[in-house]
């Protein structure tokens, strides 16, 4: 008999994979707490949250509780001139968690679309008051998902080679990271002089697919004062920072000033169903309020407003909002700082950060290249040789777990590390 590994390889294409020389995958049959455990038997540490979303562990019982209620409930029902109780208590409780400011939710299903809203209802914003904005601003390393307006507000490269043409033009700023915040905030100025913008789109003060970069709240704070003063709209692209990752409840809480638009994803059901939301405040909502059909929100989804994704996500929230979740949330921060303390002068550590429960060590390598850098693979091996889920960025190696991880296995993650670099330079 074929193993699952087998038989998916004969049906499945997997996202961000070479088919032609990437091996087999690995099955999993069941996931608990910060563990995996694959169709042999062996137990994999998920350090990465399978991808930034899972929040309090695998099959957390309360959410997954909440979910098997739902179930003999409702599964779906169209979200255009019908509603539910899931969504209306999903939006209530996330507008008590977002800036004041935020009145309104719009879903989809997923970070991309999240995003795709965000952008279109900036440019309907300006064109229902029958502004001439157009010009969309934004951050040169940055990575919004991969459908085509996000495609666009990301950074050209790699992710989007093959559709250049295809793509809308986007105004770049470097990323404001430390000792270049002057240059940068220079940039958006000269930009906004010369060019009708409409909006600014960031990854908030974490850049995650460009490596993990990380710049300060404080000049993000300006850029968005900036953009207000100036009519456009801000939009903050928190699908993996949301949801307490950077050590408060959203990156947009380290801000003085918040954005206009909120994306929201990965985090936001804690890894258990597929969902996107957007939200916004009652200045841009007000916008689209006319006799004139033409101005309302042409945008939906089939699975808007998913009455099971709203139900764990609702659940999702309820765990995250318990005092246990914000200590655990401080510990792994504490420990993730103290473990950088430990390994910043190791001659094979060309960098090492952190932001709440996000950790990255850049690796010394030959090569400037970074997705793609020669050292992926060899990194990937070793941790999965060693039973732990880490998918390095390049030659940057990340850690961002689920909260219920404890100082124990926390320790199985960083020892690897150390490992890992001991080994480079050993054979160096």
């Amino acid at each position: 008999m074929k193993t699952i590994s087998e038989r998916d390889q004969q049906v499945n294409w997997h996202p961000y994979t070479q088919m032609q020389t990437a091996g087999p995958p690995l099955a999993i049959v069941k996931g608990e707490g910060v563990w995996l455990t694959a169709e042999d038997g062996a137990q994999y540490l998920d350090a990465i949250s399978s991808w930034w979303v899972n929040l309090h562990g695998h099959n957390h019982p309360y959410v997954m509780d909440a979910l098997r209620k739902q179930t003999v409930q409702l599964d779906h029902v169209i979200f255009s001139g019908f509603t539910h109780a899931p969504a209306v208590e999903l939006s209530e409780a996330l507008l008590d968690v977002l800036p004041t400011a935020h009145e309104k939710i719009f879903y989809s299903d997923n970070g991309s679309t999240a995003v795709e809203v965000g952008l279109k209802m900036t440019i309907q914003y300006h064109a229902n008051q029958g502004a001439k904005k157009h010009t969309i601003i934004a951050l040169r390393d940055g990575y919004h998902g991969d459908t085509f307006g996000a495609m666009s507000a990301g950074g050209r490269g790699i992710f989007s080679t093959p559709f250049e043409n295809h793509l809308f033009h986007v105004e770049y700023i470097d990323v404001p990271i430390m000792g270049k915040e002057a240059e940068s905030l220079h940039q958006l100025k000269e930009i906004i002089k010369h060019l009708d913008v409409a909006g600014f789109i960031f990854e908030p003060l974490l850049l995650g697919a460009a490596g993990m970069v990380i710049y300060a709240p404080e000049i993000l704070s300006e850029m968005i004062h900036l953009c207000k003063q100036n009519d456009i709209i801000t939009i903050a692209d928190e699908v993996s920072t949301g949801f307490g990752r950077t050590g408060k409840f959203f990156a947009a809480n380290h801000l003085s000033h918040k954005p206009d638009i909120i994306c929201m994803s990965k985090g936001i059901t804690g890894g258990v169903m597929a969902l996107g939301a957007t939200s916004t405040t009652a200045q841009v909502y007000n916008a689209f309020l006319s006799d004139d059909k033409s101005k309302m929100f042409l945008h939906g989804h089939s699975y808007t407003g998913n009455p099971l994704a709203c139900v764990v996500a609702k659940a999702s929230l309820d765990v995250l909002q318990q005092d246990d979740t914000w200590t655990a949330i401080k510990r792994i921060s504490h420990q993730h700082h103290e473990f950088t303390e430990t390994i910043n002068t190791h001659p094979q550590v060309e960098d090492v950060r952190s932001l709440g429960v996000v950790l990255a060590v850049t690796v010394r390598s030959r090569s400037d290249e970074t997705y793609f850098n020669y050292l992926r693979d060899r990194l990937y091996n070793f941790f999965i040789d060693r039973k732990i889920l880490l998918r390095p960025l390049g030659n940057v190696i990340y850690m961002m777990p689920p909260y219920c991880i404890n100082t124990d296995e926390l320790n199985i993650v960083y020892t690897a590390i150390t490992d890992l670099l001991d080994e480079l330079q050993l054979v160096k």
